[in-house]
């Protein structure tokens, strides 16, 4: 499993790296830099409405379907041609739900054009991640890595074009009708390789069956919408409360884009770890070592990257943006620092997911909206995007430190003097190259050197096992 999962990791981070960069600090980061900080603001603060009910348009059906399919592969020819009729049904639910809720949040007349587009837009990428559940249920990981990143790659091309094209005449509608045709041809694309795996789905309702799968995926469901309220609820807040909202949000968005795409990065090893966890808890096997071998490499990584945006916020905002960076470095530093509770959670919340353990993260995650909401509330008033930032790390750090306890207890990890005192040693190593460079005034070639100098100690302190890595591509 260790072998599967680092062969198809590689891949993937290949895959992402070629061209999800490019994607968006090449297109969305330039987006923003040609329409202004306001009218980006009020897209994203759209586009995160769409997202907070987004988990109606799949009720957890893909984290059901890649789980079943992982331990009992036959099923999926049997099942699909019911969920595709059955997702239809929800495309509605959601838009009425998500549309209502605008018009309650006192969203005006002409800015619900852009959240129609955005409303199918979700529609299609939840196509897309169901297609895609069926390739990663079914190990077929390098199908499913070509399928992640093809709308990114049209994106690319078709955005690219349009700039050619336009200058600086660019409005953000252009942007999101652009977004809709990539993704009708890669949900398309998807669907004709799926067909061929499976042969073509017979499109039928069936009441009793919906009825079924809704029970079984329901707690599926109520993670991922508990999750997404306190990841994506920032956004509108500030948006809605903030005085100067739009601006903010704006300001909120600069720094969240860098977050967003290190997270993309992140989802590749939720994705590879939770159909091989789910196949591992089957066959009651120890999970330890894949554990160990993922928690080393993203956490690890995510202390590194979090760090080094820290200690060089305005340097990094400056490749990206033209406009005024100043007032975007305070919410930037929390939210790079909020990325290491994340993959905490991506590894050990995709381990609690695969084991069952729904409950325990449904309750924990209500938490988690009760402390974002909260201080969101008491900070956006005062500190805007900054202290919507802020509210981010609180809850995701906590979050994080939840689950992991709760894992170490249930699956009865083994803590050794020798294993805390490397991951320390990691840290303090880190964060003194970190510190120690950040008296030298910051260029390429002083980032340059901090990213070696952490690399080595990656490899020092066996975050990186050389030994272990060589032994499974071997084996």
């Amino acid at each position: 499993m260790q072998k599967k999962f680092i062969s198809n990791l590689v891949l993937m981070l290949v895959l992402n790296l070629l061209i999800k960069p490019i994607a968006i600090f090449g297109i969305d980061a330039t987006v923003q830099n040609k329409v202004g900080a306001a009218n980006y603001g009020i897209y994203f603060s759209l586009l995160n409405l769409t997202f907070l009910f987004n988990i109606i348009l799949d009720l957890g059906i893909n984290n059901f379907t890649t789980k079943n399919i992982a331990q009992y592969p036959h099923i999926v020819s049997r099942y699909m041609g019911k969920l595709l009729s059955f997702r239809l049904l929800l495309f509605g639910i959601y838009t009425a739900i998500t549309i209502t809720v605008a018009f309650f949040l006192g969203y005006k007349i002409n800015e619900f054009g852009i959240l129609a587009f955005l409303i199918f837009n979700q529609f299609l990428t939840t196509l897309i991640a169901y297609f895609r559940s069926h390739f990663s249920g079914l190990l077929l990981f390098k199908t499913e890595s070509v399928i992640s990143v093809l709308d990114r790659l049209l994106l690319i091309i078709f955005c690219g074009i349009v700039f050619l094209i336009s200058k600086d005449n660019f409005k953000i509608e252009w942007f999101i009708w652009i977004q809709t045709i990539c993704y009708l041809v890669v949900t398309l694309i998807a669907f004709i390789l799926l067909v061929k795996q499976i042969g073509m789905p017979k499109i039928t309702w069936h009441w009793s069956f919906s009825k079924a799968i809704v029970k079984k995926s329901l707690p599926y469901a109520l993670l991922i919408l508990l999750m997404m309220f306190y990841t994506r609820i920032d956004s509108v807040m500030i948006e809605r409360i903030h005085p100067n909202g739009k601006e903010e949000a704006g300001i909120f968005a600069q720094g969240f884009r860098l977050l967003d795409a290190f997270f993309l990065f992140g989802m590749i090893f939720s994705n590879l770890l939770f159909p091989l966890f789910s196949k591992i808890i089957k066959q009651r096997i120890s999970v330890l070592p894949l554990l160990t071998t993922a928690g080393n490499l993203l956490i690890g990584g995510s202390i590194v990257i979090a760090i080094f945006c820290y200690f060089n916020s305005e340097f990094v905002l400056s490749l990206i943006y033209n406009d005024e960076i100043s007032q975007s470095i305070g919410s930037f530093k929390w939210l790079m620092l909020s990325f290491v509770g994340m993959c905490f959670t991506l590894i050990f919340g995709t381990l609690l997911t695969a084991n069952g353990s729904l409950r325990f993260l449904n309750i924990f995650s209500f938490v988690g909206i009760i402390i974002n909401v909260s201080l969101n509330f008491y900070l956006i008033p005062i500190y805007g995007a900054t202290g919507s930032a802020f509210a981010t790390f609180a809850t995701q750090s906590s979050i994080a430190l939840i689950q992991f306890a709760y894992c170490a207890k249930n699956f009865e990890f083994q803590f050794s003097f020798k294993l805390i005192s490397r991951y320390a040693l990691f840290l303090i190593l880190t964060v003194a190259v970190f510190y120690f460079f950040s008296k030298i005034n910051t260029s390429i070639l002083v980032l340059l050197s901090e990213i070696l100098c952490c690399t080595v100690i990656l490899f020092l302190t066996k975050m990186i096992d050389v030994r272990s890595l060589k032994k499974q591509f071997l084996d």
